[in-house]
This record gives structure tokens, C-alpha cells and sequence, in this order.
């Protein structure tokens, strides 16, 4: 499939935000059961405006062809693939790896040898993703910031020619 991404704007926040929640309903839900932990949709649209207004951090999407809504968000700083999100719709058409892709190749620009991301322990599609690509869990582990505050993990992966 035939991404083409552009950089995020603060016009896109509402459709960052949408995107995050659609993808986490789908992927997360028997972390975060809806029913007793309600997606925190005003906290999320804050931290994506943050994350926009941060000079370190790029935000790269893609909207879909046919109607124009995100199917596909990346966010990095110069080391770390910061938030990764593909609409529930759009799974397996390697969306996600090609959204990794595109990081890894902008990490390599700024000088980036060994990338990271921390991925909740629980994301068992996301991990499966990731090590398939390559990323090797790391030893460290920390609470995540969202009720009810489960384990992230992180992983690394080598950046440059050599992978």
C-alpha cells in the first residue's frame, strides 16, 4: 500500500485524538475495559496539542484517499517513536510498518543509532509487530500514566545501514 504522509498540524488535533481512541477501543480493551475506564478524550486532545507545540517532536499522517480522516499517526523525537496508531479499519495492510519505516529513516537523518519505544506489556499485537521488525525488548519497565496503570515496556532497535 502507497502511504503518503505529511507533517500534522493543530488543525488535525480532533482527528489525532479520534484516531488514538479509535485504535486503543480496538487494540486495548482488555486493558482498559471502556466500561470502567471511559477513554479519556479531553486528557488526549491536551497532550496531542502538547506533543504538536513540542519543536522536538514530529508528527507524520496519513489520511485515508476516500474521505480524508487519519488512518495512520507516528510521532518521534531525535531517539524515540513517541505514539504509533493505525485505525482499527485499516490493520494489516502494513500501515504500521511502513509508519515505522518512515521513522527509522528520519531517526537515521538526525543522527540516531539505537531507536526506542515503550509499548505496553499487554499490547500483544503491537509487540508482535515490533519484534518482528526487529526491536528487542529492553530490561526496563515502568507504570503507565493512564488508570489503571498498567506495565510498559520498552524496546530498542538499531538505526542505520547495518539493519
Amino acid at each position: 500500500m502507497s502511504t503518503a504522509f505529511r507533517e500534522a498540524t493543530p488543525d488535525d488535533l480532533a482527528a489525532l485524538r479520534d484516531l488514538e481512541r479509535e485504535a486503543s477501543l480496538a487494540a486495548l480493551g482488555h486493558v482498559f475495559p471502556p466500561e470502567r475506564y471511559p477513554f479519556p478524550d479531553d486528557a488526549v486532545l491536551a497532550r496531542w496539542s502538547l506533543v504538536l507545540d513540542d519543536p522536538s517532536v514530529s508528527v507524520l499522517v496519513a489520511p485515508a484517499p476516500e474521505h480524508g480522516t487519519l488512518i495512520v499517526l507516528a510521532a518521534y523525537d531525535d531517539t524515540t517513536l513517541r505514539h504509533l496508531a493505525v485505525h482499527p479499519a485499516h490493520w494489516g495492510n502494513g500501515l504500521a510498518s511502513t509508519a515505522i519505516e518512515a521513522v527509522l529513516r528520519a531517526l537515521e537523518l538526525r543522527g540516531c543509532t539505537t531507536a526506542s519505544l515503550w509499548c505496553l506489556e499487554e499490547n500483544h499485537r503491537a509487540r508482535r509487530l515490533y519484534e518482528h521488525l526487529g526491536w528487542r525488548p529492553a530490561p526496563e519497565r515502568r507504570e503507565a500514566p493512564w488508570p489503571p496503570h498498567p506495565t510498559e515496556m520498552r524496546y530498542t532497535r538499531a538505526v542505520g545501514p547495518s539493519t
